[in-house]
């Protein structure tokens, strides 16, 4: 499958649902994409209102070109139903879906958004999903839950309910994680959606958090969840092609170009052959280049 343009999600901040002030500025810090939750940060007494607040943040704030998200309870909860209705009324671009398990939880969600769109003279299919796997059978299912519905964007980690369902703790490692990482990323790439890794949770321990961020993304990572404005640079930083990656890319191009006006059925850069797998990652790297802003085609 050749690499395709997608919008960029390095970062996707999460952002309390029960905290006006956050919403009011989360555009600002400069995010890929903004999750606004409705579910774990949010108490059961405060469901109600957060929903309410996250509405309001969605039809009458500006938040530009920033893609916005909502986390919201399970379907299968008292508050499930509602949370789905009120965001898809007020046109968010993204449904998070927490806890997927298996492909029919997808389904669910999807034929209640349809249901929902339908409600409020909304083109159906205009509401984007993504599925969060934070189960052993979450990702065992993973590639089923990956292709489940052609409104899912993305599938992404969630590593606190992960291990504790495995019945283990984070490390700084990160080797608990490493079979759900590496499950995920391929069911997403196999089934051309983006995949979206979890939070770092100790905001202090920017070198552990720069680690992890290259680990992820040496393993073929999208991006991450964020849970502060200062994690957004270091991921930025680190998911944005190097000058030398882009001078190579360019020379990978600029070489299949000269073979193909030359008529020569084989590409060759410095003595060696490129093949067609390098050919798609120097275009993927211009591309990223391109879409961080770092790089403009000639």
């Amino acid at each position: 499958m050749a690499y395709q343009k997608v919008r960029l999600r390095r970062t996707m901040m999460f952002v309390p649902g029960n905290n006006p002030g956050m919403m009011t500025d989360a555009h600002l810090y400069g995010a890929d994409s903004l999750m606004f939750d409705l579910e774990d940060s949010v108490k059961l007494a405060e469901k109600d209102a957060a929903r309410f607040l996250v509405y309001n943040a969605l039809t009458t704030l500006d938040y530009g070109d920033v893609e916005k998200v909502v986390r919201v309870n399970p379907l299968n909860t008292e508050f499930g139903k509602a949370d789905i209705e009120a965001m898809v009324k007020a046109g968010v671009n993204i449904i998070r879906l927490p806890k997927s398990e298996t492909a029919q939880d997808v389904i669910d969600v999807d034929n209640y958004i349809t249901q929902c769109e339908k409600k409020y003279g909304i083109e159906v299919g205009s509401t984007g999903m993504m599925a969060a796997i934070e189960s052993a059978l979450g990702v065992i299912n993973a590639y089923s839950i990956a292709t489940a519905s052609k409104r899912l964007i993305g599938i992404a980690l969630g590593a606190e309910d992960y291990v504790t369902d495995l019945k283990t703790t984070r490390t700084s490692s990160g080797v608990e994680l490493f079979h759900a990482r590496t499950q995920i990323i391929i069911a997403a790439r196999a089934a051309g959606i983006a995949a979206l890794d979890t939070v770092f949770s100790n905001i202090n321990d920017e070198e552990g958090f720069r680690r992890e961020v290259q680990l992820i993304k040496d393993i073929g990572f999208d991006g991450k969840s964020v849970i502060n404005p200062r994690q957004i640079a270091p991921v930025v930083e680190i998911f944005t092609p190097t000058q030398k990656e882009i001078d190579h890319a360019e020379r990978v191009i600029g070489a299949l170009k000269e073979a193909e006006f030359k008529g020569l059925g084989v590409v060759s850069l410095n003595g060696k052959m490129i093949d067609k797998p390098i050919v798609l990652r120097a275009q993927h790297t211009l591309e990223l280049a391109q879409a961080s802003g770092v790089y403009k085609r000639s």
